[in-house]
């Protein structure tokens, strides 16, 4: 099956819908990049099992996460980082507080099992429930359990108790002018 003009431009459409999925995965721009490609890859080899009329975003997405349990599998038995240099080279001093903020939540994200934040990562980025569920193949109370579970974790991990411990502190506050 070749990719009609509908099917290339769903797919160039879902883009950078699977790049964002892939870096909140990955953890890094590199690993996600070639994420997204291998992904891109193998639909395009294996269009002959899209079924038309059914959700292609849905099943990217799908081939996505599965390309990423792959590596996640063959890279558990891999060495990682002995001597530190990865680290070092990743330690920059940051310019700002949401920048320490976004980089804190990148940091959490990662602490949490795989599942719980595919299904944070997918739901917070505007997938349904219902989308979330196919393209982890799970049901769809199992996604909002994890998305749940997710959420709190992060709030722990984080350090949320309320609503107000979200962005500025109580110092930069009193600063800022009343509305």
């Amino acid at each position: 099956m070749t990719a009609g003009p509908d099917l290339r431009g769903g797919i160039l459409e879902a883009l950078p819908h699977l790049r964002v999925f892939a870096i909140s995965l990955t953890g890094d721009l590199d690993r996600a990049d070639d994420l997204v490609q291998e992904a891109i890859v193998k639909a395009l080899g294996h269009l002959g099992q899209f079924t038309p009329g059914t959700n292609l975003r849905a099943w990217l997405f799908t081939i996505l996460r599965n390309e990423f349990y792959t590596l996640h599998r063959k890279r558990r038995r891999e060495v990682q980082d002995p001597d530190g240099l990865l680290a070092a080279r990743l330690a920059a001093a940051p310019v700002q507080d949401r920048h320490l903020d976004l980089e804190d939540l990148k940091a959490a994200l990662l602490w949490l099992p795989v599942e719980q934040r595919e299904a944070v990562l997918l739901v917070a980025g505007g997938i349904s429930y219902e989308e979330t569920a196919q393209i982890c193949g799970a049901a769809v109370g199992t996604i909002k359990s994890r998305v749940n579970r997710g959420r709190k974790s992060l709030a722990e991990l984080l350090g949320i108790v309320d609503p107000e411990d979200i962005g500025a502190d109580c110092v930069m506050k009193a600063s800022l002018p009343r509305e």
